[in-house]
């Protein structure tokens, strides 16, 4: 496992029923210094098979987070199941969901406390979902100076988690999956030459 801390970490949010989705995403994705943190809407009770599933498309190393693991570059980390996640310090914290807190808002939880952490080096998704999961945080991402892609509300059945982002007015890219690692690609290409 590497131990050098990533220089962005993307936090990518998404229903249950998003995984061609994330599947098309991490076709796409290179091997360049980022992390990635997936907080997918599942049930309590619902075993995943996500990280075998990733593991078919990605080249990066893929993780069932646990409580207090720290974040490392060229792996992806899972949200389990049955916890809301946050990160600090650059580690992740798991807290049991609450069954009176309804709807569990799995991705505002995160995408706040990336915010916090790590700042304007924060790039958050939306992908397809119902509800409005998402927006609260994508606030929070762009207030810290973070970047914001949404899955084109147009091209999926669920559509109203990214179409109330994009409502916000805060959004940087609408594309979708396959396009958007290469977008990140081009945000971090100009970092790295801002601070060389």
């Amino acid at each position: 496992m590497s131990s050098a801390h990533p220089h962005h970490i993307i936090a990518i949010g998404a229903s249950a029923g998003s995984m061609e989705e994330i599947n098309a995403f991490f076709d796409h994705t290179p091997l360049d210094g980022v992390s990635y943190i997936i907080i997918q809407h599942l049930s309590p009770n619902f075993k995943s098979r996500m990280s075998e599933l990733i593991s078919k498309h990605s080249k990066l190393v893929v993780n069932n987070a646990k409580d207090g693991m720290e974040v490392a570059c060229n792996e992806v980390y899972l949200i389990p199941n049955d916890k809301f996640m946050t990160i600090h310090e650059g580690k992740l914290f798991l807290k049991n969901k609450d069954s009176s807190e309804v709807p569990h808002l799995t991705i505002n939880t995160f995408f706040k406390s990336l915010a916090a952490d790590v700042g304007k080096n924060a790039i958050g998704i939306i992908l397809s979902g119902m509800g409005s999961d998402g927006t609260e945080g994508i606030k929070a991402l762009k207030e810290a100076g973070g970047m914001v892609i949404v899955r084109d509300p147009q091209n999926t059945n669920f559509s109203s988690m990214p179409a109330s982002a994009i409502a916000t007015g805060l959004v940087d890219f609408v594309l979708e999956p396959e396009l958007m690692p290469h977008a990140i690609e081009d945000y971090v290409t100009i970092w790295r030459r801002n601070i060389s």
